[in-house]
C-alpha cells in the first residue's frame, strides 16, 4: 500500500522543493514527484506546509526516558531509549555502552541483535565507548573498569551479526595492527578519551580509524608544539567527528574555527545523551555517582561533564543559531553525515528515492510536529 505526503516544503540535497509529494512503499521512498502527480489511490498525508527533512540519526545515545543503557543492557533498554529520542527526530541510533565489564559488553551486542531481529524502531547497531580508554582523559568513565584490547576482546567486538557496531577507543592504548584489524572484521573505529600524541593518531588514521567521538572533549589538545589529536582531527579532511552542540561541552566559537578546517560533511551532530531526556526528572544514578543536569548539562558532584540533556533537534536549532550554520546544513550534519559514517550512504540519511522512509516534519519554530521510521507514524 502506498501512503503519500503532500502540501508540506521538502528538503532534498538539491534544496528545499516546493509543490512536491512524497510517495513512501514498503518503507521507502518510491518518489518524489510533482503535487499534481500524487497517486490517487494512495493513504494521503497532509504536511501543512511543514518542512520535511531526513531523519536524524545519532550515534552517541548512553540513555533517555529515565534509562541508561549501562544499568540494564536489554531489548527493553534500547525500545525505551528509542521511544524516548523518537519524539525529537531521531529514526536512527546506536544505543552507547559507555566503558564496563566484557561481559556487559557481551550482553549489549546480543541484546542489539536481538532488538534489530525483533523490528525496535530505529537501532542501527551498537556504540561500544571504552572500556579501551585512557584514564588520563576518563572523563566520567570508571578508569577502575579500562583494560587493553586482546584477543578475547577482539573477537567480542567483532561478534555483532547484523548492525553496525561502532568502538570508541583509545590508540595509544593499542597498535595500529589491533585497529586494523578492528576494521578489517567490520568494526567502526573512533577515537576518543585519548591522550594520544600527533603522531600515534596519524598512524591510527592511516589503520583504519575513521571517527572522533565527541571532538575537542576528553582528548590531547592542539598545541603550538604538539598537535594531539585535536590536531590530527582538524588536519585530517576524510574522518567524521562528532560535534555535542550545547554550547558547554564545546565553545561554539570553536567549533566554527573547526567548521572551517575541514569538509562540512565530515561533521556529525551527536547528543551524548543521558536518561534525563525526555524526563521531568533531571538526576539519575551512573555508576554509583550522583549525575545532575545543571545549565543543560549532566554533572557530578565535582561538577566533570557526564553526557548531555541535548536531544538531536535541540543540537540542530543550536548548530544554526550558534555556529551560523544554514538550516540544510545543520540538518546534514543530522542525518546524512552520520549515515555515511556508519556506511549507510544510499540507505538512510537522505530523502531521495529508494532510501527508508526515516523523515522528520518541522514547523517554523524548529520543533518536531511527526517522526517517520520506515514510512510508520509511531503508535
Amino acid at each position: 500500500m502506498q501512503a503519500v505526503l503532500v502540501n508540506g516544503r521538502v528538503l532534498t540535497e538539491d534544496g528545499v522543493a516546493l509543490d512536491r509529494c512524497v510517495v513512501i512503499e514498503a518503507g521507502r521512498i518510491a518518489a518524489i514527484a510533482p503535487a499534481a502527480d500524487a497517486p490517487a489511490g494512495a493513504t494521503r498525508y497532509d504536511l501543512r506546509g511543514g518542512l520535511l527533512v531526513p531523519g536524524f540519526i545519532d550515534t552517541q545515545v548512553n540513555g533517555g526516558g529515565g534509562v541508561l543503557f549501562n544499568d540494564a543492557p536489554t531489548v527493553e533498554t534500547i525500545a525505551a531509549i528509542g521511544a524516548a529520542h523518537r519524539p525529537f527526530g531521531t529514526t536512527g541510533f546506536l544505543p552507547t555502552l559507555i566503558s564496563d565489564d566484557l561481559a556487559v559488553v557481551d550482553a549489549a551486542l546480543r541484546a542489539t541483535e536481538a532488538a534489530i531481529a525483533a523490528g525496535v524502531p530505529g537501532v542501527l547497531g551498537l556504540h561500544i565507548e571504552g572500556p579501551f580508554l585512557n584514564a588520563k582523559r576518563k572523563g566520567i568513565h570508571d578508569a577502575g573498569k579500562f583494560r587493553v584490547i586482546d584477543e578475547a576482546a577482539l573477537a567480542l567486538l567483532s561478534s555483532l551479526k547484523v548492525g553496525k557496531t561502532l568502538v570508541t577507543l583509545a590508540p595509544e592504548t593499542t597498535t595500529p595492527e589491533m585497529i586494523r584489524r578492528l576494521t578489517q572484521a567490520g568494526v567502526i573505529v573512533a577515537a576518543g578519551h585519548t591522550n594520544a600524541a600527533y603522531a600515534t593518531m596519524r598512524k591510527a588514521l592511516a589503520a583504519g580509524l575513521s571517527g572522533f567521538t565527541h571532538l575537542f572533549n576528553a582528548m590531547s589538545p592542539l598545541t603550538s608544539r604538539e598537535p594531539g589529536a585535536v590536531g590530527a582531527a582538524l588536519e585530517n579532511q576524510t574522518a567524521w567527528c562528532g560535534l555535542i552542540v550545547d554550547g558547554r561541552h564545546v565553545d561554539p566559537a570553536v567549533l566554527r574555527i573547526a567548521l572551517r578546517t575541514r569538509p562540512r560533511d565530515r561533521f556529525m551532530l551527536v547528543t551524548d545523551a543521558m536518561p534525563t531526556v525526555g524526563m521531568v526528572d533531571k538526576s539519575f544514578d551512573l555508576q554509583g555517582r550522583r549525575i545532575h543536569v545543571v545549565d543543560g548539562v549532566c554533572v557530578d558532584d565535582h561538577g566533570t561533564l557526564a553526557g548531555s540533556d541535548l536531544d538531536m533537534i535541540g543540537a540542530v536549532r543550536n548548530a544554526v543559531a550558534m555556529l551560523d550554520l544554514s538550516l540544510p546544513d545543520a540538518v546534514a550534519m543530522a542525518s546524512s553525515s552520520p549515515a555515511d559514517f556508519l556506511g549507510l550512504t544510499g540507505q538512510r540519511g537522505r530523502i531521495a528515492m529508494g532510501q527508508a522512509a526515516d523523515l522528520v516534519l518541522l514547523d517554523e519554530a524548529l520543533e518536531v510536529r511527526e517522526t517517520w521510521i520506515d514510512g510508520k507514524l509511531p503508535t
